[in-house]
């Protein structure tokens, strides 16, 4: 098994996951932004230029959350409900979470304080992705009241969304009236699976 990986990107959630399930993996690494990501051999691997990319065998999977669902599913069951299961709905909502209403407005953040040059940069831009990261973060800190993980026991879905989670603290989200996602993140870094990943 094969993972493309770059430091402080969503492949970290792989390698989070890969750790949390004990199966050996080799990694090809790459910085952000490394030319080699958008070169002809990775590009034949991963159109798109971005990681992460698992390799198993002859599958190849380019998109994190999709990613976790084929580990999960194949290699570790016991960390995905079943769909007879109290807590199936809330771990499919919260499976998705991440990519659906967390990660845009990351995204955008990133491209107005990180990526574009400083006189291309738009402070109105930026403020109002973060107002969205805030109201997504609110929905999930009502959501963990009295709960220690997103769907009660830890499962994929937490390597996806609480992830998430961690990088909009790290990026600077206002976390002063978020006690739930604090213990949260805190809960989820002290993993030693995660401790390996953001390592890595």
């Amino acid at each position: 098994m094969k993972v493309y990986f770059a430091p402080r990107s969503r492949a970290v959630r792989t390698v989070w996951l890969l750790e949390e399930i004990g199966l050996q993996y080799e990694l090809e690494r790459f910085t952000l932004g490394q030319k080699e990501m958008r070169g002809p051999d990775y590009t034949r691997i991963n159109p798109n230029g971005r990681v992460p990319t698992l390799i198993d065998g002859d599958i190849t999977i380019t998109e994190s959350t999709a990613i976790a669902q084929y580990l999960g599913a194949k290699y570790a069951p016991s960390l995905v409900p079943g769909p007879d299961a109290a807590n199936f709905a809330p771990y499919l909502q919260w499976l998705q979470y991440a990519e659906g209403m967390i990660m845009p407005p990351v995204n955008n953040y990133v491209v107005e304080t990180v990526l574009l040059p400083p006189e291309r940069r738009n402070p109105e831009l930026a403020a109002r992705a973060m107002k969205l990261i805030n109201k997504a973060l609110a929905a999930a800190e009502a959501h963990m009241e009295g709960r220690a993980y997103l769907a009660d026991d830890f499962t994929v879905a937490d390597t996806v969304t609480g992830h998430a989670v961690i990088v909009t603290r790290r990026f600077g989200a206002d976390f002063s009236a978020l006690p739930n996602l604090s213990a949260y993140a805190d809960r989820l870094e002290a993993r030693p699976a995660y401790k390996v990943a953001a390592a890595t």
